[in-house]
């Protein structure tokens, strides 16, 4: 009898670890061709081809060639599809759970950390003119006229009474829909008066048009869903202040970037952050990429952390193919701790 075969349909550096623990189930590993995680291409056929037989799917994210039902009924076996990163967009969970096939992904701490820093890595990127002063500052030091500024004896300034005082960062309003593990993870924002627990350190609660309409900066840690699809658009751009910016380090079609090129073109925001897009990578001809340094553009990068990347993704989802074969109860973990579920 052959045995058991895992596809590894995405694969990304699998440590000796993940492979000896599979292999010493008596399973055969089949890794994936790394072309089929190109942008622009589709490899399904080679996919549902390499999937036969499979007992077990897992890997990163295939955007341009997602798991479809076509793949997972390519095997009368296939138990479990395990994601190496945060969602399952790219898997059709409809299709598994009507052929009764578990899907998991891996929120980890390293990615929800990693997803965290850049999160405020943008935010005060463009708060601060981050790379507006660079470019300044290049210009100035090409012509000779960056300077060497001497102390100068402090002066107490008394402001004028018509002019509104500048606010601090840590005074702003920061707003993240549906926050889930990623903000909760977001402790580094404690020093900004960003509460990492709603309930523990009084950060309110309100509904998505007041979050909108109040916030300097909206930020979206959300899955791709039917029912976050497209959730920011024209009809939310109206509602936000003039001086609010974007961040988006969920899925690219959360937002409607066309509408956010728009905005920030008119003046009816100051700017925003993305590292997700919509096609990726980022077509030459989109609009964001006309907008200079009111805009920062990412690619699909903001989990990376120096040295981490996505060792504990591949841990998560060895642990849960490993459980599902053998039919025992799922051990899940989280940034509080750890629970069981019995596998379903």
């Amino acid at each position: 009898m052959s045995k058991p075969k895992i596809l590894i349909f995405a694969p990304r550096e699998e440590p000796p670890e993940t492979v000896s623990a599979l292999e010493g189930m008596g399973c055969e590993l089949v890794f994936g061709d790394r072309d089929w995680q190109l942008p622009r291409t589709t490899h399904e056929d080679a996919v549902v081809e390499a999937a036969r037989d499979a007992v077990a799917l897992m890997g990163t994210s295939m955007r341009h060639t997602p798991i479809s039902r076509r793949t997972m009924q390519a095997s009368q076996r296939l138990r479990i599809v395990a994601k190496y990163t945060v969602g399952v967009d790219d898997v059709d969970t409809e299709a598994a759970t009507e052929l009764g096939i578990m899907v998991c992904h891996a929120p980890t701490e390293s990615n929800c950390f990693g997803v965290a820093e850049t999160t405020i890595t943008f935010m005060l990127s463009l708060l601060k003119k981050v790379a507006e002063r660079d470019a300044d500052g290049r210009q100035m030091a090409h012509r000779g006229q960056f300077r060497l500024l001497r102390r100068q004896p402090r002066l107490r300034r008394i402001p004028r009474p018509d002019r509104r005082p500048r606010r601090p960062q840590a005074d702003r309003n920061a707003g993240r829909p549906a926050a889930g593990a990623l903000a909760r993870a977001d402790h580094r924002l404690r020093s900004l008066r960003a509460a990492p627990h709603f309930l523990t350190h009084g950060v309110t609660s309100v509904d998505y048009q007041t979050l909108l309409r109040e916030s300097d900066v909206v930020s979206f840690h959300v899955v791709l869903t039917p029912e976050t699809r497209y959730m920011f658009g024209e009809a939310e751009l109206e509602l936000m202040k003039p001086n609010a910016i974007v961040l988006n380090t969920a899925r690219g079609k959360v937002v409607d970037e066309k509408a956010i090129a728009r905005a920030i073109d008119g003046g009816r925001i100051r700017g925003a952050a993305i590292d997700a897009f919509e096609e990726e990578p980022l077509p030459p001809d989109s609009p964001l990429r006309k907008l200079g340094d009111r805009v920062l553009l990412s690619p699909h990068s903001a989990s990376y952390t120096e040295g981490g990347e996505l060792r504990q993704g591949v841990a998560w989802a060895t642990r849960s193919v490993v459980t599902a074969l053998r039919g025992g109860a799922f051990r899940t973990m989280s940034i509080t701790g750890t629970h069981e579920e019995p596998m379903t």
